[in-house]
């Protein structure tokens, strides 16, 4: 087997071992996840785990468990009546204060604005309005989308 088969094959299988520990964040996501119980699902060590996960998906395990937790977060304030504070609990954060800070870092808006905006209501494929409305990450500049005409 020659250098760059190995390499490859060494990659492959470092990726899916990160699959294995992404899946079961995204299964258990309102649970307490933390990185050495990650990094053993993934059969690495903690350091290697959080440097792998960054290079392969682009950003860090906590930060993609938050965007997973807000992503549901933002499902259940459109589609159910229940409080603000239920959901936070209910997609897995411990605090309705870093539960508010971090969708509204994500998101652009508090969860109370996000949900009194309502479903966005326009002649546009549903795979398409759940792409704008996807959060994508911390930090990144949220344009408002160009009004439909």
């Amino acid at each position: 087997m020659c250098y760059e088969e190995r390499v490859s094959r060494a990659s492959e299988e470092s990726n899916l071992l990160m699959l294995r520990a992404r899946d079961a964040m995204d299964r258990t996501y309102a649970e307490p996840l933390d990185i050495p119980e990650l990094a053993r699902i993934a059969c690495v060590s903690e350091a290697h785990f959080i440097r792998t996960f960054r290079a392969t998906f682009g950003e860090t395990p906590h930060r993609y468990l938050q965007r997973r937790r807000v992503e549901r977060s933002m499902f259940l304030l459109r589609t159910t009546s229940r409080s603000v504070t239920d959901v936070c609990f209910d997609v897995g954060f411990t605090s309705l204060g870093t539960f508010c800070r971090t969708f509204r870092d994500i998101v652009g808006e508090t969860p109370g604005a996000f949900r009194k905006r309502g479903p966005i209501s326009a002649p546009v494929p549903s795979c398409f309005i759940m792409a704008w409305t996807r959060p994508s990450s911390f930090g990144e500049d949220r344009a408002a989308p160009a009004p439909l005409e």
